[in-house]
């Protein structure tokens, strides 16, 4: 019912900037939560930034200042604009989409890639 996909991924040097946006489409209900995750290579999946309902922005310490995060409620629409981009940042990119009532679960997309290097 629910399909969320991403876009924006590439590669950049350090420093440098992306713009990363996610689409949850298949219903008319709005999403409580929405949020970025990442997954360097060798790491575990981890939240970088996540937004809910009622606007409420949260930041993991490792991008905070540096990234910006933001929806469009009706649309389930989801964008992080990442700034000042490092080595560290690298990773493949993953949106979810969390839903209380209609399509209740999580869902998430395929990810984007995410390359900072020289």
């Amino acid at each position: 019912q629910v399909r969320v996909i991403e876009s924006g991924g590439g590669e950049v040097q350090p420093g440098g900037s992306l713009r990363l946006s996610c689409s949850a489409t298949g219903t008319l209900i709005g999403a409580k939560f929405m949020g970025w995750y990442r997954q360097a290579p060798g790491k575990s999946r981890e939240l970088v930034a996540s937004i809910t309902n009622s606007d409420n922005a949260h930041y993991s310490d490792f991008v905070k200042g540096r990234f910006t995060i933001s929806r469009v409620y009706l649309k389930n629409t989801l964008h992080l604009q990442m700034n000042s981009l490092k080595p560290e940042d690298t990773g493949t990119y993953y949106c979810k989409a969390q839903f209380i009532v209609g399509p209740k679960g999580d869902y998430w997309g395929q990810g984007t890639q995410v390359t900072v290097s020289s």
